[in-house]
C-alpha cells in the first residue's frame, strides 16, 4: 500500500490555495502540482474544483482535432 503524503488530512492554508492558483495558471499538470504540494492528485483536483480553479491546460488543442 502506498504511503500517504506528508500533508494527508491537513487543512489547506490560504498560501496553499494561492500556490495552487499560480501552478494552475502556469499549466502545471495535476500530478506535478500534487508532488510539489505533497498532496495527492485527487486532493489537488478536489480543492481546485471547490475553489473554482481550472486545471484544464489552455495551450493544448482538443484531442478530436486532426490535422489534414
Amino acid at each position: 500500500m502506498a504511503k500517504p503524503p506528508t500533508n494527508h488530512g491537513k487543512h489547506w492554508t490560504p498560501q496553499d490555495v494561492s500556490l495552487l492558483q499560480q501552478l494552475a495558471k502556469e499549466n502545471t499538470p495535476t500530478r506535478v502540482i500534487g508532488l510539489k504540494m505533497q498532496r495527492t492528485p485527487d486532493a489537488v483536483a478536489q480543492k481546485a474544483s471547490a475553489e473554482r480553479i481550472s486545471l484544464k491546460p489552455t495551450n493544448q488543442s482538443p484531442y478530436t482535432r486532426r490535422k489534414p
